[in-house]
């Protein structure tokens, strides 16, 4: 392999993965829809990410009331940390929680299913048989994994503010009325979309990076490890890069309130 093979290596995987995306939206809307898949996917998504995304949301919001709390008592402005909390956890923590664990548990799962798929040629076999993997065993993992990400998502909304409002009570020695009134003051409701959008568009990236890397595994099962483990990296750097276009574009369209 020459440098400039290696150097364009990593473009043409990106290009590979944003054709592989559009094949699989072209698949979500051809008939019959995989509907017993689909439940089944979103079930056991649901089932390995539920528990680990609970305990994750009550130290990241402990974290942020913390935080928050210290550097706004600096400020004597103690009766807007409800609102900044709140803000932290739907706007940020909670879409970024999600995205993690779904792409780390759920995510891993799908590529190592689908790898071991591809090495013991089962999806050629289903090929040769007329069935378009995309549509039977791709689609149905991509919208399992929007629709639980969604879910999952407020989740750790509520677990995080809960956990926010205990430590701000209990260590932080806040009033539960001013938590509770200054919701409001800062916080708008596009801000909850944008929190449940965040979700949504995270679940999708980590389902197309695993079903890509797991449909194009080779060389037995270490390149199924290898295919997991580079399904978990990507999704990583792509979540917060997304992550960060779309805070920068919801900015501009809805200003933050000024109190």
């Amino acid at each position: 392999m020459t440098t400039t093979t290696r150097v364009l290596a990593p473009i043409g995987t990106a290009g590979n993965l944003f054709a592989f995306g559009l094949d699989v939206g072209r698949a979500m809307f051809r008939r019959p829809f995989q509907l017993r898949e689909f439940i089944q996917q979103a079930w056991f998504i649901a089932s390995v990410t539920i528990i680990p995304t609970a305990l994750v949301a009550i130290p990241f919001g402990a974290v942020i009331a913390l935080q928050v709390g210290g550097l706004i008592k600096q400020f004597g402005a103690e009766s807007f940390t409800g609102s900044a909390s709140v803000l932290a956890v739907v706007r940020e923590a909670g879409p970024i929680a999600t995205s993690l664990l779904i792409a780390g548990a759920g995510g891993s799962a799908i590529a190592a299913d689908l790898g071991a798929r591809k090495i013991r040629e089962e999806l050629d076999a289903m090929m040769v048989l007329g069935i378009d993997p995309l549509q039977r065993l791709v689609v149905p993992r991509v919208l399992a994994c929007m629709l639980v990400a969604v879910f999952l998502n407020g989740l750790v909304s509520v677990v995080g503010v809960a956990g926010g409002y205990v430590f701000n009570v209990v260590l932080q020695d806040g009033t539960p009325g001013a938590y509770l009134s200054s919701f409001t003051a800062l916080a708008q409701l596009p801000d909850l979309w944008q929190g449940m959008a965040k979700a949504l568009v995270f679940g999708l990236i980590a389902a197309i990076v695993a079903c890509y890397k797991g449909m194009n595994a080779g060389g037995g099962p270490k390149g199924v490890g290898d295919a997991v483990n580079e399904s978990v990296v990507i999704t990583f750097l792509l979540l917060f890069l997304v992550n960060f276009v779309m805070s920068a574009i919801y900015i501009q369209l809805f200003p933050p309130k000024t109190g």
